[in-house]
């Protein structure tokens, strides 16, 4: 199956060739470890698990790599603000980061570099660059020459002239040119340090991933992901160092997801807008969120609201409904290979998926199959299996039907508990015992008035929420 990404680098969607046939290498930027993730941090987080997941179904061998950036002046400031220890601070957001991604049903990526764990690497690439003159010292700092680098902003597409002094750029007066960015950070009193030729000090912001990526994906690999944000200067400047220090591209393909907006607005704490995932996932089951995430494409930016999350639960009901209903009389046993009519569903799906990661086309192949499983249209082991292995390229539908349905999808909404449920529910067994069908009814409506709906199918009263 050919597979074109829309490639941040070229501003076109392009045929994807890997660089060893079978095998794909990609480095996605992770978060910087002084707070709790946001949801923009899981824009990324799930819609780069959709492709690792895509490109293995396909058969490739992948190796996915995500960092921690667990030094940088961010955390310096927000632990003295707290009165901790930085070590202390990036290891209890590292471990929140972690459970996070994992309500949200991210994998784990193969290797997670610290930053603080590779200064050897960073140091060895920052020494490269000084001997081949595109980087000097000055009062224990490293800059790197950006004038240097002949191809700087390809990626972003600015200007080298038209860059202004302290729009997004580092201002330090110790520069030869405003648009130099620090490899090495000369030690100050009361902030952590690490020896090294040029004096004590720390790295810079960019240099890390760079040497990172060169250690576990070498000097050039197929995908650099992260966040349209990180264009400018991250990215740049990685792409800057890098291929001066190796001299040859960093990355074949560059793919950046949008922004979040929260009902039109930028996401900023000092508009009150400002949502971390803890905060949304004590409200919303997990798989809610993603469902919500991965029901617009990639790249376009998405506007948040609850209300706009809320109205996302009817639609990941209806997929599990249909699963819901074919396993009523007993989980359908799977089958050893899919009919000719069910992978004309599966490869409309992956077709989809293949456009550039579209993964609200992926989900409108699912709605169909869940449409036609319903409907008889699709036999019954064929739909139930084909839905639920679909469904886990996108992270959805691994859940049990009917816990999802017992379990409150939207939290602080449960309405009745189980204990309560299955007390009514005992007592409507007892009323229809006793032949009392007007307790039996008032008893239904209470329970539909609590927000739970009854099955009863061949003797049996099973029970779900609405």
């Amino acid at each position: 199956m050919k597979i074109h990404f829309h490639n941040s680098l070229t501003k076109q969607k392009e045929l994807f060739t890997p660089l060893i046939e079978g095998q794909v290498k990609i480095y996605c930027c992770g978060v910087t470890v002084y707070d709790l993730c946001h949801l923009g941090h899981a824009r990324g987080a799930v819609n780069f698990d959709v492709l690792r997941r895509f490109l293995e179904e396909l058969g490739y061998q992948v190796t996915f790599v995500k960092n921690y950036t667990d030094i940088d002046d961010k955390i310096i400031n927000r632990a003295v603000e707290q009165g901790l220890d930085w070590k202390q601070l990036t290891q209890t957001m590292i471990l929140a980061h972690d459970q996070d991604m994992e309500a949200l049903g991210v994998r784990p990526p193969d290797l997670a570099p610290k930053a603080t764990e590779h200064i050897e690497e960073i140091i060895a690439m920052t020494r490269s660059l000084l001997d081949l003159g595109v980087a000097y010292q000055k009062d224990g700092d490293v800059f790197f020459k950006v004038r240097s680098f002949e191809g700087y902003g390809k990626l972003s597409g600015k200007n080298i002239d038209d860059l202004l002094s302290g729009s997004r750029v580092e201002v330090n007066e110790a520069k030869e040119d405003a648009l130099d960015f620090a490899l090495w950070k000369a030690h100050k009193p009361g902030e952590p340090f690490w020896e090294s030729p040029f004096g004590p000090g720390r790295p810079g912001w960019h240099i890390e991933c760079s040497a990172m990526a060169a250690k576990y994906l070498g000097p050039h690999f197929d995908i650099h992901a992260g966040g349209s944000d990180l264009i400018f200067p991250h990215h740049e400047n990685e792409i800057a160092q890098s291929e001066s220090c190796h001299h040859q591209p960093l990355a074949n393909v560059w793919l950046h997801n949008g922004m979040i907006k929260i009902e039109s607005q930028k996401m900023s704490k000092s508009l009150g807008n400002f949502y971390t995932l803890r905060e949304l996932l004590s409200k919303y089951q997990g798989e809610l969120i993603r469902f919500f995430l991965v029901s617009a494409q990639y790249r376009v930016g998405v506007n948040f609201s609850h209300e706009a999350l809320a109205e996302k639960l009817e639609g990941l009901d209806r997929l599990y409904g249909a699963l819901f209903k074919a396993q009523e009389t007993g989980i359908p046993e799977e089958p050893f290979d899919y009919s000719p009519a069910a992978l004309a569903y599966k490869n409309r799906f992956l077709e989809a998926l293949a456009d550039d990661l579209n993964s609200p086309m992926a989900l409108s192949v699912l709605f169909e199959l869940a449409k036609a499983l319903n409907l008889g249209q699709l036999d019954l082991a064929q739909g139930y299996w084909l839905l639920k292995d679909l469904g886990a390229i996108l992270g959805l539908l691994q859940q049990d039907p009917e816990l999802w349905f017992k379990n409150p999808r939207i939290k602080g909404e449960e309405g009745l508990s189980e204990e309560a449920i299955e007390a009514l529910l005992e007592a409507r067994t007892q009323a229809r015992a006793a032949k009392d069908w007007a307790k039996a009814d008032q008893v239904r409506d209470q329970l539909a008035q609590g927000g739970v709906i009854l099955i009863d199918k061949d003797g049996v009263t099973r029970w779900q929420r609405k």
